[in-house]
């Protein structure tokens, strides 16, 4: 365990939820935990007690990708820990696809809604609507905008367009908006959403009061910070600025908070965390404007900066996203400018204020 890990607790020590099975972490919340076929190989899934018009049942929370390992385990779960009670709805946290992958399968099984915020329901379809003849060229493009020219990362990107469909093939018709404020009411006890932004379009991470208990998604995670990125489509965001005044959103959360996170185990320590992570990227933020020389540098120079380890061409893609959130933190302070170079590339340089003499 590292240093900031032993400021949080772990109410359940090492133990890990079965393959196959749930763990009740909570009164009438269950903890699923299933494999991933990535780096972050596992996600955290919640199955919670539920009455909806008078009918017993379960409410699920987020679903794992579309394959067949994920497909298995949620049947081995419904033979085995449903107590012959059917699923009432479901939910997703955010439209990435190892939490909305099986939404529409889940949903179809068991003739229920998906419950999502809406900016993340649109944004997932438009991704599935890609096609196969879709050659990637705007993310190329974005990415060349920002000196990458590696063209083993150019084919990353290509087939980075065409990933989210193969993961999330389909989603139901229809929706429930999820939104900030919504309570939902499970069990009979009170769900509150709270909206976050910048790891996704519309995050909703999920309060019960009366349990003491936060189900966090990505927003707040225990060993690891989630991925914030500039994407093509959004050239001109700022998402490190909207991750970093989400984080706010929690402040009120009581100190002894159980937060059931998608990747990790369940802690408590959510200030602790919270300041961890502001931490975390002020001190990128620092590293960036240490190394920024006065001529300036491009997205693709801040790399090595901010990612000391070797990665291949698919980490980059991401990693290059995680860099211009960095950089667009900064030049929307201020501290940077942003300026297109003769051939077509962005440099940032230290504003004059920043300029030490």
């Amino acid at each position: 365990m590292n240093l900031l890990e032993q400021e949080l607790h772990y109410p359940l020590g090492n133990t890990l939820a079965p393959v196959g099975q749930t763990l009740e972490v909570a009164e009438g919340v269950h903890w699923i935990r299933m494999a991933l076929p990535f780096a972050l190989d596992h996600i955290n899934l919640w199955l919670l007690k539920d009455r909806i018009d008078g009918v017993e049942g379960w409410t699920i929370v987020d679903c794992c990708l579309d394959n067949p390992q994920a497909r298995s385990q949620w049947s081995e779960v419904f033979a085995n820990c449903l107590n012959g009670l059917p699923v009432l709805r479901v939910i997703a946290t955010h439209m990435h696809p190892d939490h909305l992958g099986l939404a529409h399968w889940l949903c179809a099984h068991w003739q229920v809604p998906l419950w999502i915020s809406a900016t993340d329901y649109q944004t997932a379809k438009n991704l599935i609507a890609i096609t196969p003849n879709h050659d990637g060229q705007q993310a190329i493009g974005f990415f060349k905008s920002h000196g990458l020219e590696d063209e083993s990362v150019h084919d990353a990107l290509r087939d980075r367009s065409l990933q989210f469909g193969h993961m999330v093939p389909a989603l139901p018709g229809q929706f429930v908006r999820l939104y900030d404020g919504l309570s939902l009411h499970i069990d009979g006890r009170a769900w509150h959403c709270i909206s976050g932004y910048g790891h996704a379009p519309e995050h909703i991470a999920l309060h019960c009061p009366a349990l003491n208990t936060l189900i966090s998604g990505d927003m707040v995670l225990p060993r690891i910070s989630s991925n914030i990125s500039v994407y093509d489509s959004e050239p001109e965001s700022n998402p490190l600025q909207m991750f970093l005044d989400s984080l706010d959103k929690f402040a009120h959360l009581p100190a002894d908070c159980l937060v059931l996170p998608s990747h990790g185990k369940p802690f408590t320590g959510v200030h602790q965390r919270i300041t961890q992570l502001k931490h975390h990227h002020a001190e990128r933020l620092a590293d960036i404007m240490t190394a920024c020389p006065p001529t300036g540098f491009t997205a693709n120079d801040v790399l090595p900066v901010l990612f000391k380890r070797e990665m291949d061409a698919h980490q980059i893609t991401f990693a290059l996203g995680e860099s211009l959130a960095h950089l667009h933190c900064l030049w929307f302070a201020g501290d940077l400018r942003r300026q297109l170079r003769p051939d077509g590339v962005y440099s940032f340089t230290p504003s004059v204020a920043t300029i030490r003499p």
